[in-house]
């Protein structure tokens, strides 16, 4: 179905994108949690600075649509969900009543009447494919200017998904771009001086750390290894933790860990809002029986995210000023694989090409 606004195709382009400029296409973001959908309720979200509605059918579909109703302009979602004659469920706009559906083709305009002329099969607004996965819901962004692109793969699947529902699930939203709330999740050198406090590493307890590092599905991977021991977080696990962490475009990074049969997973992921703002989602799951202590453990972990985010408020006070930034062997390697990964992204979508991945096996080395 076409966009309600959908311009002439745009030639492919293979220029790389400044960094802090840009968000990728072609794939799939992180949206919502399956239990934020309800049947039968609207919500509007925006998304790559694109109004989307979410939604869920009476029948349990998920399926998300462009929030605009092309005749006035009005939220379709703040309107309704209801059942045609036939079965069908469409998305009722609240100010004519124009009806819409989980596709989103115009399914009916009340106010015409016989011989008026109106190909209402020709009218529509935008769908985006939407899928579930482990009780996540993921939206593909297409680079297609019609909006015409389908998914050419499947949604993430995540090792160490268990226990159920997540234990812990905790969002913000942080006035940067997606580029700066990417390199700020990876860093591994900001902890001892953002994140403390008693139960975190301490900047008088730095060690040196090696770390082994693969290639990954479009993204690369810290080899798993034995937890840190600056870091006493950890200590409330007890055992012999052992950790790897993997980082995949567009923007979600998870930490899976394994204490002997028992396993953890804190996923993050990071959705665009707008070039300015990001949301960030912390997602845990785990059949620890510590997990047990979710509540007294969430307020920890969205202390580390209020840290993280008074110091993203802090790095746009230099950012205004556009200035160079200097990265570091081996620190901020990983910062640089996340550019080397994007700027090849675009490339292989706009030449029509499978993806090389650009990380190289490798070991690099930092204090923190």
């Amino acid at each position: 179905m076409p966009d309600d606004a959908a311009k002439p195709a745009a030639k492919a382009r293979t220029a790389p994108m400044k960094f802090g400029t840009g968000l990728l296409r072609d794939c799939w973001y992180f949206a919502a949690l399956s239990s934020d959908l309800k049947p039968g309720k609207l919500q509007r979200h925006e998304l790559l600075g694109e109004p989307v509605l979410l939604g869920r059918t009476r029948k349990g579909e998920v399926y998300a649509i462009r929030d605009i109703c092309p005749h006035r302009a009005a939220p379709l979602s703040a309107g309704k969900l209801v059942a045609e004659a036939d079965g069908r469920e469409t998305v009722e706009c609240p100010y004519h009543g124009w009806r819409f559906g989980t596709d989103g083709a115009c399914t009916a305009i009340p106010s015409l009447v016989e011989g008026q002329g109106v190909e209402v099969s020709r009218i529509g607004v935008r769908r985006y494919p939407s899928a579930e996965s482990q009780g996540m819901v993921f939206v593909w962004f297409t680079s297609d200017p019609r909006g015409q692109g389908e998914p050419t793969e499947p949604p993430p699947v995540f090792d160490g998904v268990v226990g159920g529902a997540p234990r812990i699930v905790d969002r913000m939203d942080f006035d940067t771009h997606m580029d700066h709330a990417v390199v700020g999740l990876m860093d591994p050198t900001h902890a001892p001086y953002v994140h403390q406090a008693w139960w975190a590493r301490s900047a008088k307890r730095q060690y040196e750390k090696t770390k082994a590092f693969e290639p990954s599905d479009a993204g690369f991977v810290m080899v798993r290894h034995p937890r840190s021991k600056a870091n006493r977080i950890y200590d409330i696990l007890g055992g012999q933790p052992e950790v790897e962490i993997t980082f995949r475009l567009p923007g979600m990074r998870w930490e899976h860990i394994r204490i002997g049969p028992r396993q953890l997973l804190a996923l993050t992921c990071l959705t665009p809002v707008t070039d300015s703002k990001t949301t960030i989602t912390q997602i845990i799951w785990s059949d620890h029986p510590v997990l047990a202590l979710a509540p007294v453990i969430k307020p920890f972990v969205r202390a580390f995210l209020h840290q993280d985010g008074d110091m993203v408020n802090l790095q746009n006070m230099g950012l205004k000023y556009d200035p160079p930034m200097l990265w570091l062997e081996d620190g901020d390697t990983q910062a640089k694989w996340y550019q080397q990964l994007k700027r090849e992204w675009t490339a292989s979508r706009a030449e029509g090409r499978a993806f090389v991945n650009p990380v190289q096996a490798t070991t690099l080395r930092w204090r923190s």
